[in-house]
This record gives C-alpha cells, sequence and structure tokens, in this order.
C-alpha cells in the first residue's frame, strides 16, 4: 500500500481503530462474497424461490457481519498485547544481559580484589618472617652468650643476677617474636598448646620482677596480689600464659604516666582470674571492641602517639580464647582500665616437692665426637664453638653448603648443625646434596627459619631434628645426646657453704613456729617467701647461724639440706 496510498493515510491506517477498519472489512467483505456465490448458485436451481433464499442470505450476512465486527476487534486487541507483551519481554531481557553483564564486571573486580588481598596478605607473612629471622639472629647470640656466661665459675657472684636479667629479657623479646606469628597460626587453625605442670608462684614472681622494674624506671607503683587458695603447682601452656601477662602488664605500664599498675590474680573452681589494672586514660565505651582488632587503637592512643603496632591486645584475645578462656575490660574514661583473663588452671595433685637443681654438664663419656657447623653467620658459628669445645667436642666451621661439601673430603663428623638460610645452596638443598653422597650422620637443623617452608624442597625429611634460634643449652644438649647417643658426665652439684655452720651445730632455732613455717615454705618450693622469711628472722642477731646455714642451702636449691636442718633442731626451739 506504500505505493499507492499518501503516507498520510497509512498513519491513519496503521492506528488501532484503522487496523480494526481493515480487518473488519476485509472478514465482512469475505463473508459477503461467499454469501453471494451460495445465493447465486441456489436462485440458478430453485429460480421460484430465489426472492426467500435472497431474505434468508441476507439475514445471515448482517448476524455474520456482527459477528466478524466483534471477532476482529479482539483479534487487533490479542495483535496489540502480543506486541506490547513481546517489547516489554524484550526489554526486560536487556535490562536483564545489562544485569548480567554489570555482575560479570562485579565478579571480576572481586576476584581481582581477592587476588590482591591474598598477595598482600602473603606478602605480609613473608614479611613477618623475614622479620623475625632478623630479629633472631642476633637474639640469639645474646641469648646463647648469657647461658655460656651464666654457667661460668669465674663469674662473681655480684655479675650473675644481672647475667640472668639478660637471659630473662633476650627469652621476653623471643616471646615478643613469637606474638607476631601467632595472629596468622591461629587463624590458620596451626598453633599448637603444650600444657605441663608449672610452679605458678615462681612463675608469677618472675613475671612480677620483670615488670616491677618497668614501673619504677617510668615512676610507676607496681601492686600484686594473688589469692591464698592458688596452688603451688598448675596444668597450662606456660609460654602462652606468660604472653597472655607479658601483653598485658606492658600495654598497662606503656600506656600510663602517672599512679599505679597493679597484678591480681583469684582462684576458684580450678579456674584462675589475672586482672591488671592501672590509672591510664581509659578507654571510650565505643571504642573497647576495636582495640581488640588486629592494629586497632583508640583515638586518645593516636592523638599521644604512643609506639606500638596494635596487635598485644588481639594477641591476648586470641591466645586466652585458643586456651578455652576469655578477655573482659572495663574501663572509665581519664581514670582506667582494667582487664581481667580467666583461664583454666587445674592443680596439679601430686607436685613435686623441691626444685631440682640444674645439670651442670662437664664432658660426656667415650672416644672425642666431632660437630660439623654450617652457618653464613660467624658469631653463631663462635657461639656453639664456645658452648660445644669446653664439652670436649672438636667443632668443624662452614660458612656455606659448597665448603661444607668440599670439607666432607678429609673429615667425616659425627653430627651436623645446619643453617637454612644460607648464600647459594641453602639448608634444605644442602641435606639433599649431603643424602646423595650417602652421608647417614644425623643432621639437625638449627635455624631462625625453621618454620619457613618456601625454601624447602618438595619430598621426604631427609634430616633427623630441628631447633629453632634462639636456643636453649638443655635442649641443644638434649638433642645431641638422643642423636649421638652420650652419656654426660655432670659436675657434682656445689654444696652449701661450710662457714656458717661451725661444727655442724646451726645453733638454736628461732621457735617452734617459725621453723613449722619455714618447713612449709621448703615443701612448696617458694624461694621468695623463704627469702622473705630469713630476712625477717636476719633481724634478731642469736637467729645469725640459722639464718646463713639455709640461705647457704637456698643459694644451690638443696631443698633437702634445708629441710634436714630445720627438722634436726629442737621442738621447743
Amino acid at each position: 500500500a506504500e505505493h499507492f496510498l499518501p503516507e498520510k493515510t497509512l498513519a491513519h491506517l496503521r492506528t488501532r481503530l484503522g487496523r480494526y477498519g481493515l480487518t473488519a472489512s476485509f472478514s465482512i467483505a469475505a463473508i459477503g462474497f461467499v454469501l453471494w456465490v451460495i445465493y447465486n448458485q441456489a436462485a440458478e436451481r430453485f429460480p421460484d424461490a430465489s426472492v426467500i433464499i435472497g431474505q434468508t442470505v441476507t439475514l445471515i450476512f448482517f448476524v455474520f457481519a456482527v459477528a466478524a465486527g466483534i471477532a476482529s476487534w479482539f483479534l487487533v486487541l490479542a495483535h496489540d498485547t502480543r506486541h506490547v507483551a513481546e517489547e516489554e519481554s524484550q526489554r526486560q531481557n536487556a535490562l536483564l544481559q545489562k544485569e548480567i553483564n554489570a555482575h560479570g564486571k562485579t565478579d571480576a573486580a572481586l576476584q581481582k580484589a581477592k587476588e590482591n588481598a591474598e598477595a598482600a596478605n602473603m606478602a605480609k607473612s613473608r614479611y613477618v618472617v623475614g622479620l623475625s629471622h632478623e630479629l633472631r639472629t642476633p637474639l640469639n647470640a645474646v641469648l646463647g652468650y648469657a647461658q655460656v656466661l651464666e654457667r661460668d665459675d669465674t663469674i662473681p657472684e655480684a655479675r650473675k643476677s644481672n647475667i640472668n636479667t639478660i637471659r630473662r629479657s633476650a627469652e621476653h623479646l623471643s616471646g615478643l617474636i613469637d606474638g607476631l606469628l601467632d595472629i596468622s597460626r591461629i587463624e590458620a587453625g596451626r598453633l599448637q598448646v603444650y600444657s605441663n605442670e608449672i610452679n605458678i608462684h615462681d612463675f608469677l614472681d618472675q613475671i612480677v620482677d620483670m615488670f616491677k622494674m618497668q614501673a619504677s624506671a617510668k615512676g610507676l607503683g607496681f601492686s600484686h596480689e594473688r589469692a591464698d587458695n592458688l596452688p603451688v603447682y598448675v596444668r597450662t601452656d606456660e609460654k602462652r600464659l606468660r604472653q597472655i601477662l607479658v601483653n598485658l602488664l606492658s600495654n598497662a605500664i606503656k600506656f600510663t604516666d602517672e599512679g599505679s599498675v597493679s597484678l591480681k590474680v583469684g582462684y576458684r573452681s580450678q579456674v584462675a582470674s589475672f586482672t591488671v589494672t592501672d590509672t591510664g586514660p581509659g578507654i571510650d565505651l565505643s571504642e573497647q571492641g576495636k582495640i581488640f582488632e588486629p592494629f586497632g587503637r583508640s583515638q586518645e592512643v593516636e592523638a599521644r602517639r604512643t609506639p606500638g603496632l596494635g596487635l598485644g591486645l588481639t594477641i591476648t584475645k586470641l591466645l586466652a580464647e585458643t586456651l578455652g578462656g576469655a578477655v573482659a575490660l572495663s574501663s572509665d574514661p581519664g581514670k582506667g582500665s582494667s582487664f581481667e583473663v580467666r583461664l583454666m588452671l587445674a592443680a596439679v595433685a601430686n607436685p613435686p616437692k623441691s626444685i631440682p637443681a640444674e645439670r651442670q654438664i662437664r664432658g660426656y663419656e667415650g672416644r672425642r665426637r666431632s660437630i660439623a657447623v654450617i652457618d653464613d653467620n660467624p658469631d653463631h658459628r663462635t657461639l656453639l664453638a664456645e658452648i660445644l669445645v669446653p664439652l670436649g667436642f672438636d667443632i668443624l666451621e662452614a660458612e656455606d653448603g659448597a665448603t661444607c661439601l668440599e670439607m666432607m673430603k678429609d673429615h667425616c663428623p659425627d653430627l651436623f648443625l645446619i643453617d637454612i638460610l644460607m648464600p647459594g645452596m641453602n639448608g634444605w638443598e644442602l641435606v639433599a646434596s649431603l643424602r646423595e653422597r650417602g652421608v647417614s650422620t644425623p643432621i639437625i637443623m638449627l635455624s631462625a627459619n625453621i618454620g619457613d617452608g618456601s625454601l624447602r624442597a618438595d619430598g621426604k625429611d631427609l634430616h633427623n631434628d630441628t631447633l629453632a634460634k634462639p636456643f636453649d643449652l638443655r635442649q641443644l644438649l638434649d638433642k645431641m645426646q638422643r642423636h649421638l647417643a652420650l652419656q654426660w658426665l655432670e659436675s657434682e652439684a656445689p654444696q652449701a657453704p661450710s662457714a656458717p655452720e661451725p661444727a655442724g651445730d646451726p645453733g638454736r632455732g628461732p621457735g617452734a613456729r617459725h621453723v613449722r613455717e619455714l618447713i612449709s615454705l621448703g615443701e612448696i618450693g617458694y624461694i621468695h617467701g623463704i627469702e622473705a622469711k630469713l630476712t625477717e628472722l636476719a633481724e634478731d642477731p642469736d637467729n645469725g647461724a640459722i639464718v646463713a646455714v639455709l640461705r647457704g642451702h637456698l643459694k644451690v636449691f638443696d631443698f633437702d639440706g634445708y629441710t634436714k636442718v630445720l627438722e634436726k633442731l629442737d621442738k621447743n626451739d
């Protein structure tokens, strides 16, 4: 029709009414044509009844015309409805496709963000491991030489307490370094908890002595209370408990400028509560949840620019929950804070009655053994030589794997101590090379990277044991004894000085009540309590002899001799 009709006319015909008119016209015309044909055929056969036939056909035409008009209207409406539905469907499909494309872009962005986060987390872990190695390397020398000096009989007695402080401080730093790795270990479910029996009173005395000096250096008061029913020996993870208390007390002293810090220990139904209270700036209620999050710090701390990473309380909370406990905080801004940690500390039913003196190893039985030390750090090689040469070992040193393999042409050591991170060939590769050459000598991996598996080759373990730096001298000697089947030669424990005990008679006792109290303190091994009691008795000159004798036994932890002296006293004394 576009070829014969003008556009204006076509526009009218394309409307709904125009399409209805066309549809109805064609339908009625078709009906009329069919009825006209029927009329003509019938009129030819029955000419006499043509009038009646015409009237009947006309009536039928009008009836069908009305029906056709109505049917055409519904047909046009159904056609329009179908077109509208198709258009809406196409529109919705287009919108859905756009949404799918948008989701695809979002998913791609999320995947990229996830990959970036995983890469950043991996980089953080690598950084922490690297930082741990860099800190452990010099710390191993500090802790190692402190242990060597502690066993040196030529050191003046007045200096041994200072050396002991250096060793404890180095152990404290080692614990802090371990804390850097604890968060990732806990989140990965790889944190191991070791339950052992500890003297909780001596443990708390060490903690108190350490932080009392820090508080005094800052001009703060420090107080400590413990429950009377707190058992002497309990079962817990000493390392993790030490980390928890060290973190809480360090924070309390660091954020308190004036006033005091206190540690209160309660005990009820096998559950101990450790409460650390300070008089610092306090923490606002809205920020109390934030400080337990990694790197979370309060606005007060940020304003004061107090140094720290914001990981101490996070580690404390995770460790407490790992041990089956909980941490609670109560704080009043401007007046201070109080942190309470509740942990299960089961009392030990049959605790040891005395603390054995530490072994003094002077050598070993049998032929002379040689130890190969492979480490790129000369200080560490020298430290191991300082420890092992006096015990009768020959030390073979190598600064890298190539030197070690060259050394094997002329020597066959009885034990290898191998560092992991070395230039060129790392420790794991060196162990593999030694085993390929048929070397079956025991190998101990002695390194600050003992937990870093990224440098390790795939396959079965080729070494015999591991020991992380900084190491404890007793652990090193125990592992050497196990792998070399050594029988240590131990020196006799030093005896109490005999000068204050003329003719074996300590003199008269201080009184029955004091004697019973001293015996009770000796049975539980409460050294600080005994020292305080002896100081009290020393105020009376008549008690000088007995105090000197008891202090001589106490100095070398000879609790058996200490108890025998007290039991020899007359009960009336």
